[in-house]
């Protein structure tokens, strides 16, 4: 059985996005995302991947990535259709309709289902990037949260999970804090505890 990994950035206050979507509180100097890459090459998208040395990298962690409607639309909306060609690319998405790239997946419904499906194939983990309203869908299937815990407070936006979710348990696996400040943390689910 793979992993769903939920690996994103976020607010010390737990925003992925400001409310118009944006991310460009979360640090980004090159050196930081170089060392990112190096632990997981597969999350730099298609335009990254020559300038940091990941492009000839064998797919360590992952070899799927999911992505809600917003998240694939930062690149779409600049005529990046692929984003992650190297990985199978899946856009869980009410709206999008005909995908706009034969190498990316467009599925509408029965959303869990499709995940469970995607677990029990063989292979490597799976990656979810965003955003905060499916990883609330995705609650019961995350086994793994990978937090780039960035040191700003935002104050409002793009919440990590949508209001409503019920209570997960995770413990803490991994820590590693970055020169720029932004904290690593990778957590594994314990159990569910609240369920309404």
């Amino acid at each position: 059985m793979r992993t769903l990994t939920y690996l994103v950035a976020t607010s010390l206050d737990g925003f992925i996005a400001a409310p118009d979507g944006s991310f460009d509180a979360f640090r980004a100097e090159p050196s930081y995302l170089a060392e990112l890459f190096a632990l997981y090459p597969e999350t730099a998208p298609a335009p990254a991947r020559a300038p940091f040395g990941v492009d000839q990298r064998e797919n360590r962690s992952f070899d799927t990535v999911l992505m809600g409607r917003a998240t694939y639309d930062v690149g779409a909306s600049v005529g990046l259709t692929s984003p992650y060609p190297h990985l199978t690319q899946v856009v869980i998405s009410r709206t999008l309709g005909t995908s706009p790239d034969p190498a990316v997946r467009v599925i509408d419904h029965d959303v869990r289902e499709h995940v469970r499906a995607l677990k029990a194939e063989s292979g490597l983990g799976i990656w979810l990037c965003g955003g905060g309203q499916l990883a609330s869908t995705l609650v019961d299937e995350i086994d793994v949260l990978a937090l780039k815990i960035n040191p700003v407070v935002l104050g409002s936006g793009i919440p990590l999970f949508a209001a409503g979710t019920p209570r997960i348990d995770f413990t803490l696996m991994y820590s590693r804090r970055f020169d720029n400040g932004v904290l690593l943390a990778r957590y594994a689910r314990t159990g569910r505890t609240d369920r309404p």
